[in-house]
């Protein structure tokens, strides 16, 4: 139907394919023989509107995410709890690693919500269409990304944990002792209390800190 609906438009070019496997290098880097000595390749960021699968909602969010450098906007609609988490705030029962994942590379919003009259046949849930803005946050936390993500999924391990609980897996008591009070950050409590500013902090605290000094 789109293609059709778009034969006659120069200016609009359909690609079927599969978000997930699509190379997004070369669709949205240089093409072979544009390149020139000299020249960088800054692209147009692009926006995705889309009405996706709601069971790979996390993980189409973190293949753009990886590309971020190919995108500026998103615009989706998600199913109502998952928005919910997504737009979370540190300290509420919703913030988790999707919210915080989320939150550490875009800006993100709700929209609207959609009742299930508004499609036909009316799912089950509840719809929310969100938009989330690409925003360079990693340069200000003064973090490595891989081993800040890798960090906050150990983290939020275990929900119901305490850091103390999720962290002493991978860091020696003292240690991690130290780094909690260096950063004010009681043993007790859990990550979903704290900021990622709070969180990188402590991440920090946790490559630098001397137990002994």
């Amino acid at each position: 139907q789109l293609r059709m609906k778009f034969s006659n438009a120069s200016n609009v070019e359909i690609i079927e394919g599969d978000i997930l496997a699509i190379d997004f290098h070369s669709l949205f880097g240089p093409k072979p023989g544009a390149s020139r000595p000299g020249l960088v390749h800054k692209p147009e960021p692009a926006h995705v509107v889309g009405n996706i699968p709601y069971y790979i909602t996390s993980d189409i969010l973190l293949r753009i995410f990886e590309f971020r450098q190919y995108f500026s906007t998103i615009v989706i609609m998600v199913q109502r709890e998952v928005a919910d988490r997504i737009t979370a705030r540190p300290g509420g029962s919703n913030y988790g690693l999707l919210s915080a994942t989320a939150q550490l590379y875009a800006n993100v919003e709700k929209l609207f919500t959609l009742q299930p009259g508004a499609f036909s046949p009316p799912p089950k849930v509840q719809s929310t269409v969100i938009r989330l803005t690409i925003a360079a946050k990693l340069a200000n936390l003064d973090v490595a990304e891989d081993g800040f993500v890798e960090f906050l999924k150990l983290s939020f391990g275990q929900k119901r944990k305490t850091l103390w609980n999720n962290l002493k897996s991978r860091y020696e008591p003292d240690v991690l002792r130290a780094a909690l009070q260096k950063t004010g950050v009681k043993p007790t409590v859990r990550a979903e209390a704290l900021s990622l500013e709070k969180t990188a902090a402590l991440f920090r605290a946790l490559t630098t800190v001397n137990p002994g000094s």
